[in-house]
């Protein structure tokens, strides 16, 4: 047992475990071998945890109560802190996959944890466009933009935004956006963290209410441990409504079917409903 929550009555409520079977495992830093004039190779050394989302097998996310979501968050927060300290660990990319369609393997509620022993592509790229947006952050001043819209938001508290991004590459694409301008999900306090679990719940709840019980995934991006740069940090909702095939694949270039503004308007109509 890596972590556990208990509640009063002293029943665990949330646990983190090491996989069973880890993409990545291993204390040994990065080491790129050549293995001729053009293949490398490295091993996959760091650590994968799977994070047990509460005692029901038949819970979701979007239906947990404000102690539990609150719970979830203080509890990433704490494996992000424990990832920093490894020596090997650069970056940690924790997800929630729910759904066959989205890459869950198991029913039970659960996300994972992986600590890789290198920034991903996705991660340093973000990075950069912190960097080349020359109006201060991108995410606070999206954040001011989409407010005055309105077009786009689908919740808004004094903790966090979530939209459907301008830029969705899919139906029903979601950002969720901490207000407080913190790089690393380890720099935000309880207030900002139980905030944002809120705000993925509630925007969670909204596409089931529109949907149904699709599959999606969730994925927390923060700056590395180790980075100092310009960054803030966010989460992305997919759920898996549509299929890349070969025009996007071969281009990279995505297809939505559903505009962003759309999607929005379907989903405070469900939200006003309720």
């Amino acid at each position: 047992m890596l972590l556990e929550q208990r509640d009063g009555n002293g029943e665990w409520t949330l646990r983190v475990v090491a996989n069973k079977f880890p993409a990545f495992e291993g204390d040994e830093s990065l080491a790129v071998r050549n293995l001729g004039p053009v293949h490398v190779m490295a091993e996959a050394s760091g650590t994968h945890e799977v994070f047990v989302l509460g005692r029901s097998h038949d819970g979701r996310v979007n239906e947990f109560d404000d102690e539990i979501i609150a719970d979830m968050m203080m509890t990433l927060r704490d494996r992000f802190i424990a990832h920093g300290k490894l020596p090997n660990v650069r970056y940690t990319q924790a997800f929630i996959n729910h759904g066959r369609e989205a890459g869950a393997s198991l029913s039970h509620p659960h996300g994972q944890l992986l600590g890789l022993p290198f920034v991903p592509g996705e991660i340093l790229e973000e990075e950069r466009a912190f960097e080349r947006f020359k109006g201060g952050c991108i995410i606070c001043t999206t954040i001011e933009a989409e407010c005055a819209e309105r077009e786009r938001v689908i919740v808004e508290t004094d903790d966090a935004v979530v939209v459907c991004p301008f830029w969705s590459a899919g139906p029903y694409e979601l950002l969720v956006m901490p207000r407080s301008h913190d790089a690393h999900i380890t720099d935000s306090n309880n207030t900002t963290l139980a905030g944002v679990g809120r705000a993925i719940r509630d925007a969670l709840d909204q596409l089931v209410r529109t949907l149904g019980d699709i599959a999606f995934n969730v994925a927390f991006h923060t700056a590395p441990s180790h980075h100092s740069g310009q960054y803030h940090w966010h989460v992305h909702l997919w759920p898996k409504l549509s299929t890349t095939a070969g025009f996007e694949r071969g281009t990279g270039v995505m297809i939505n079917v559903v505009p962003p503004e759309d999607a929005a308007a379907e989903l405070r109509k469900t939200s006003a409903a309720v």
